[in-house]
């Protein structure tokens, strides 16, 4: 992921700009990881032996992602109720749900992602397991989102500060709980490390450990993610943490431009959207 930026957002034009040239000294960090197979392994790192394709998917279908459809979850019923759920909320409604373009939360500011979702489908895992903890984008897992709703939180000021990247995904059926099974067990799995590849890069991801979850919906998961550079001296740390409610989930991927470690995805930020959500969920 690292890095996802100011996109999209009112005044933030200049920083996006100094964030730009701080991304482009990452991109050429994590360009070369594929050549450094032999100081990850010294490492620790194991080498994936798999294709890296994600797994086949099964269409959620689309008639919820429309965001002009007007469609939204069952009559009566709650976003956050059950432990599985039977419709997706629609696109609509999770914009409803989400943080709105320059709301504040903090010191945060949110805004939506001008250059399109992060972490689309043109980011893949080796071995393909380990998928959930790369991307939730559509073909992820067996179960597609119906809809999805992204946005992007961070400090505008800030060239090189930390990023959440803040993703609602509603799906049919068990979807939910059925991508939240595969992320846990991609966590299990690729604990001692994968291939992220990407369109013009790749990155080796040293360890997978779990953290702290917040005590938040239905289900919570949580990692921390130590990724080598370039050079295989250098580490650098992401957090991911994903809450599921009914037929939802609440993805936010923290990282910064830079090898301090954040220690967390920032409490304020997923306390804040949880609320949001809660309450428009059960409004």
């Amino acid at each position: 992921m690292f890095g996802a930026g100011n996109q999209g957002r009112p005044g933030g034009r200049r920083a996006r700009l100094r964030r730009a040239a701080a991304l482009g000294l990452v991109g050429a960090v994590l360009t070369g990881a594929a050549a450094c197979g032999a100081d990850a392994e010294s490492d620790g790192a194991k080498e994936p032996g798999a294709d890296g394709k994600a797994p086949a998917s099964t269409p959620a279908g689309d008639a919820a992602d429309s965001a002009g459809s007007g469609e939204s979850a069952e009559s009566g019923g709650s976003a956050g109720s059950g432990t599985g759920g039977t419709g997706a909320l629609s696109r609509r409604d999770l914009t409803g749900l989400a943080f709105t373009d320059g709301e504040k939360i903090g010191k945060y500011t949110a805004g939506e992602f001008s250059l399109g979702a992060p972490g689309g489908e043109d980011y893949t895992a080796a071995p393909a397991t380990c998928q959930p903890l790369v991307s939730l984008a559509k073909g992820a897992t067996a179960f597609d989102p119906a809809s999805e709703v992204h946005r992007n939180v961070d400090v505008a000021e800030e060239m090189v500060g930390t990023t959440v990247a803040v993703q609602l995904r509603s799906y049919n059926g068990d979807g939910a709980a059925g991508v939240m099974k595969a992320l846990g067990a991609a966590g299990k799995a690729c604990a001692g490390g994968f291939i992220e590849n990407r369109a013009v890069a790749k990155a080796r991801y040293l360890k997978v450990e779990p953290v702290k979850t917040p005590d938040y919906g239905d289900e919570a998961q949580a990692y921390r993610f130590t990724i080598l550079d370039v050079k295989g001296t250098l580490k650098l740390y992401e957090y991911l943490t994903v809450v599921r409610s009914g037929t939802t989930t609440l993805s936010f991927r923290a990282d910064i431009l830079d090898t301090k470690d954040i220690g967390k995805v920032p409490e304020e930020v997923i306390t804040a959207q949880w609320k949001k959500f809660e309450a428009g969920a059960t409004g």
